[in-house]
């Protein structure tokens, strides 16, 4: 542009100059010069009418018009910008086309939610999977049309970490997964997956387990009744050894059979159908009767109680005392003789938190995000010999989850493990406090004859 505005500055010199020279030779030089520069600025305001009209009717004429001088080379610039343009405009056109080609061809439905929260776009598996109307339903809320009350609350609650299975709003014989990803400026891509086939195979599991671990009770009650019976008798000590090795197993197969039926249980329901509250003093004095116990004949362990004197927790017995004392009871057994186990329940603004801190060997980094799947092993010699089931930890997973809660495990090679119940805040409940004879009961610490602490009454 700096070269074009010398350009026509050049041009007005030329074209004054040759009409001073020629209004010289005749006489007239100031009206030559005039008439002169009056026909050269018609000439300019005719190439800017051009240009005018080809940006006004860029639509109709792609190609500029063509000139000569100082306007050709304005006019040219602009037929290589346009030409830019159009090649840019062609590919960003044909990403689009794959785009919806793409999608189009994908099983799983796409749509694209504004800053609003109103439709904007969405593919043709929507149509099919959510009820979606192309011609209808362009521009209004999502909420709107996904009415599940379930599904209002997942989108309004801003944290999509975790998908949501619920029923198709158009088949409801089709469970679909509802996954949100936000992006731009407030927009968000819902993407509903059809899981009924994987919701069907995953019940058919459950219920087969749940079958086939009720079925296993009944002979392994008769197996360990009689292997009972022959233990209480004078037999030769290598038939006593096998007996009790058989009786061991026996209750070890109980055992799992009773997590296998209670995992199956849990895995039936997502929620909790009725809440009460719960007592954790009152639970952790008889969890803790347990671990002592089975700390006795492991060479004994310190235990630490530290417990919120004001709150208690909300939701079903039953489930956190199992949760809570599978926690306990891992402690227990893979922390060496002597070691130290914290069990602590505190609130704040987030919650209620119980923790099972330990000193034992830790567990390495790497098996940390797998230690909630069903059997699995960190050490498969170690745990064999500490009696465990392999589902504990799968256990405590999945009731934190019916009360709404998480886990987290914070573990080091030989620094020890401390695993911590997170639960919602509307689970905290203020503590409450039982009279006798016109005084309150209250619940305090002492040390036990073996050097341990725990609440009693």
């Amino acid at each position: 542009m700096q070269k074009n505005r010398h350009s026509m500055l050049t041009s007005l010199l030329l074209v004054s100059g040759s009409a001073f020279v020629f209004g010289f030779m005749i006489g007239q030089p100031g009206w030559t010069v005039a008439i002169a520069v009056f026909l050269w600025a018609l000439y300019q305001i005719k190439q800017f009418n051009r240009l005018s009209e080809w940006l006004l009717d860029r639509e109709e004429q792609s190609e500029p018009p063509e000139s000569s001088g100082h306007w050709g080379e304005v006019f040219d610039e602009l037929s290589r910008i346009n030409r830019r343009q159009e090649s840019r405009e062609k590919l960003l056109r044909n990403v689009i086309n794959r785009f919806q080609e793409s999608t189009t061809a994908l099983p799983d439905a796409i749509v694209i939610v504004d800053a609003n929260n109103n439709l904007e776009w969405w593919n043709n598996s929507a149509n099919r999977l959510l009820g979606l109307n192309d011609s209808s339903d362009r521009g209004k809320p999502v909420m709107n049309l996904l009415r599940d009350p379930r599904f209002i609350r997942y989108f309004k609650r801003q944290d999509y970490s975790d998908p949501i299975t619920l029923p198709s709003p158009a088949h409801s014989d089709l469970q679909i997964q509802f996954q949100i990803t936000p992006f731009g400026d407030g927009d968000r891509l819902l993407v509903a997956r059809d899981v009924t086939r994987i919701r069907r195979l995953e019940q058919t599991r459950q219920d087969f387990v749940a079958n086939a671990s009720h079925e296993l009770r009944t002979p392994l009650t008769v197996i360990r009744g009689y292997l009972e019976t022959f233990l209480d008798q004078e037999l030769p000590r290598p038939l006593v050894r096998g007996l009790g090795s058989m009786h061991q197993q026996t209750r070890r197969m109980e055992n799992l059979v009773s997590d296998l039926l209670l995992l199956s249980r849990l895995e039936a329901s997502h929620h909790i159908s009725d809440e009460q509250p719960i007592q954790l003093h009152n639970m952790v004095q008889n969890i803790l009767e347990g671990a002592e116990q089975l700390s006795q004949g492991r060479g004994g362990h310190q235990f630490v109680i530290e417990l919120d004197d004001e709150h208690d927790l909300t939701g079903q017995e039953i489930e956190l005392h199992s949760a809570f004392s599978n926690l306990v009871y891992n402690a227990v057994r893979y922390t060496p003789a002597g070691g130290r186990i914290r069990i602590r329940f505190w609130s704040d603004k987030d919650g209620g938190h119980f923790s099972v801190k330990d000193n034992g060997p830790g567990i390495e980094s790497i098996h940390l995000p797998r230690l909630t799947e069903r059997f699995y092993r960190v050490d498969e010699s170690r745990s064999s010999a500490s009696g465990g089931t392999g589902l504990g930890l799968a256990i405590v997973k999945h009731v934190l989850a019916r009360h709404g809660g998480q886990l987290t495990i914070k573990s080091k090679v030989n620094k020890g493990s401390n695993f911590t119940c997170h639960f919602p805040a509307e689970a905290v409940i203020k503590k409450e406090v039982e009279v006798v004879d016109d005084e309150p009961l209250i619940i305090h610490q002492e040390q036990s004859d073996n050097g341990s602490s725990h609440p009693s009454l």
